[in-house]
């Protein structure tokens, strides 16, 4: 609140601001009192899911996907419940005030702008999106869900020989851990594969990585369509590892897992620990904050375990042959192999360690290719006038800019802004 006061009040500022005041609903808050955890995670009111509204800001500010019945968390559910109920009155008195053209929210999962979403769409409002875009200082706006990253690109799409060029530049940065998402610097270095490691990885026919994401990471309400979550599908993929000790597979922990300030606390290294990872001949863990280049360790892979991290589309790029557990942005095309069943995925990678070669279809590689241009060059939204690295890690502040900066006759981003606000055009910039 300190801070939108800084922003929006005072001479000067934005004059069309309106504040929401918190008034508790005492019949609702009775309501919650003696329900436990799974139940308030279904909890429904005057017809706004509220249990399902708030549950992924539970996941994210507690660091875990499952959650721990204790006082803790039930004080917080009650309390996002009793807030997300307040936030509905409130936005929905303010929709029957303003009766917008539009509304435009941040990602719309954590649960203010989840059940701002969810107000305005029950009453046939156009409601947009948006979320961290892929570049640096990046943003993409959507109609859709900012956080599924819905992409359209054309059939008739293909790389001309100046935009292949353009994203050969790009990808020689990102291999060598040259880039930064949402202020984020994840690699302050990256280091190849020791000797160590490749004397124990000869005593094994193959290799397979493993890697995995952060569990209250926003990707993971769209992933769980095969398996329910990550942990069941790691569970599913420690039974492959039993059964095929003639294979090495290296499990790589997310880099951003462990980062300061934001650590999960329900966390791949403890899965690992707790299943008896460690003790595999067969595995090797890679925490979060070793900084083995994982394109070394694809290179030697004869195929790439992925749940639905960024590491499997760039694995694709690469030509290796990719098996995703969940739903990740890339996999609304023809990019990786996605199994739609669990039994189909062990199906799937049985067949793969089995087989001397896979065999990958040459139009993955290309549709990665088509697909991360995209998201690149045409999506992503630049905000590298306005922007710039804050001295504290995973934040940025705005630089000094003249304010014509801002106008749509400057800004290709504004415009591009504008038009899909005012006019439904799509968010994409000219390539």
């Amino acid at each position: 609140m300190a801070h939108s006061s800084r922003l929006f009040d005072g001479p000067g500022h934005l004059k069309q601001v309106v504040r929401f005041t918190y008034r508790r609903d005492e019949s609702l808050e009775a309501a919650l009192q003696e329900l436990n955890l799974t139940a308030l995670g279904k909890f429904e009111y005057d017809g706004l899911p509220l249990g399902k509204l708030i549950t992924p800001s539970l996941q994210w500010i507690l660091r875990r996907y499952h959650l721990i019945e204790d006082e803790t968390t039930l004080f917080l559910c009650r309390e996002y419940i009793l807030s997300a109920n307040n936030v509905a009155r409130e936005f929905t008195s303010l929709l029957e005030r303003v009766d917008p053209q539009a509304v435009v929210v941040f990602n719309g999962i954590l649960f203010p702008e989840a059940t701002a979403r969810f107000v305005a769409q029950a009453r046939g409002y156009r409601v947009i999106t948006h979320e961290v875009g892929l570049g640096e200082y990046t943003a993409f706006f959507t109609d859709g869900e900012a956080t599924a990253y819905p992409i359209g690109i054309p059939e008739e799409f293909q790389l001309t020989p100046e935009q292949d060029a353009r994203l050969d530049a790009y990808l020689e940065k990102r291999f060598q851990g040259k880039f930064s998402m949402a202020g984020i610097r994840f690699w302050p270095e990256m280091r190849g594969l020791d000797e160590g490691f490749l004397q124990k990885a000869r005593r094994f026919k193959q290799i397979v990585p493993v890697f995995t994401n952060v569990v209250f990471d926003t990707s993971q309400v769209h992933a769980g369509v095969v398996f329910p979550h990550m942990f069941a599908w790691l569970d599913v993929v420690l039974e492959i590892i039993r059964t095929h000790p003639e294979t090495l597979f290296v499990i790589r922990a997310h880099p951003d897992e462990m980062r300061l300030n934001k650590e999960s606390r329900q966390s791949v290294r403890d899965w690992v620990l707790s299943n008896g990872g460690m003790n595999l001949d067969n595995v090797i863990f890679i925490d979060s904050q070793e900084y083995l280049s994982s394109y070394a360790l694809i290179q030697q892979s004869k195929f790439v375990l992925v749940y639905n991290s960024s590491i499997g589309l760039e694995a694709a790029l690469m030509g290796a042959a990719v098996l995703c557990g969940g739903k990740a942005r890339y996999t609304q095309y023809p990019i990786v192999f996605f199994p739609q069943t669990s039994q189909d995925f062990r199906q799937q990678a049985e067949a793969f360690l089995a087989v001397d070669r896979i065999e990958v279809p040459p139009e993955f590689q290309r549709n990665a290719r088509r697909f991360l241009y995209y998201q690149l060059f045409r999506t992503s939204l630049p905000f590298k006038d306005y922007l710039e690295e804050h001295t504290r890690p995973g934040f940025v502040r705005l630089r000094s800019f003249p304010w014509q900066k801002l106008t749509p006759d400057q800004s290709p981003t504004m415009r591009v802004i504008m038009d899909g606000v005012l006019h439904e055009t799509p968010f994409l910039l000219k390539d």
